[in-house]
């Protein structure tokens, strides 16, 4: 399987680049708006992964150019660019792409972060939205840490919540999930639900800020 992740240079992008080259055989795609800022990025996880001994071979294009490629399209994008980051790649996609959303609106004040829930009612409806119609839409890797997710020496032991309406594709990336140690995906219903889900990465940020300790924490359900 060819996964694209647009939007692969920042930080999220870089911890599911490593976690799936490093423990699947799936061929991964970095994507970018720059496609030089692509390549460097995509060299530069090839080498990180060359010191551990993994043979595998990264590839750096523009998000379109990814898009078109890829069979999942990870958006690990900043929320206000998912829209227009699904206009830019729209006609590489088709009704056999699933469409992957993590982001998360969020705003900082002296207190800390807060949810920013948008008028669509959640980010991943936002993508949904933006997408072509016959192109399935999955929420995923909402709430984990990013630095904890790009360091291949941490062990993950947390749980990723998906949330789609179509079955199929929430089985594809329920498999995706799966395949990272440590990470185990838990079905949380349909898109609608996507609110509740996208609105814990806040807290778990002010959690981590107000406690010494915990900057990387995630969320494991008993």
């Amino acid at each position: 399987m060819k996964i694209a992740l647009l939007g692969g240079t920042g930080d999220i992008g870089e911890g599911l680049a490593l976690r799936w080259a490093d423990e699947t055989d799936h061929e991964v795609l970095i994507g970018s708006r720059d496609p030089d800022r692509a390549a460097e990025k995509a060299a530069e996880y090839e080498r990180e992964l060359d010191r551990r001994d993994v043979e595998c071979t990264i590839r750096g294009f523009g998000n379109p150019e990814a898009a078109s490629r890829g069979d999942v399209v990870v958006l690990s994008v900043p929320a206000y660019h998912v829209s227009d980051t699904i206009e830019a790649v729209a006609d590489g996609l088709d009704s056999d792409t699933v469409l992957v959303s993590p982001a998360v609106g969020m705003k900082r004040d002296d207190d800390g972060m807060h949810y920013h829930r948008p008028s669509a009612g959640s980010v991943t409806a936002v993508a949904a939205k933006a997408a072509p119609e016959d192109v399935p839409v999955v929420g995923a890797f909402h709430n984990l840490a990013a630095g904890r997710l790009a360091d291949l020496d941490a062990e993950l032991g947390v749980d990723t919540l998906l949330i789609g309406d179509d079955p199929d594709a929430k089985e594809r990336v329920r498999r995706l999930a799966d395949a990272v140690e440590g990470l185990r995906p838990l079905d949380a219903g349909p898109l609608a639900n996507a609110p509740e889900i996208e609105g814990l990465t806040p807290l778990m940020i002010n959690v981590g800020r107000y406690n010494e300790g915990l900057h990387d924490l995630g969320v494991s359900f008993r």
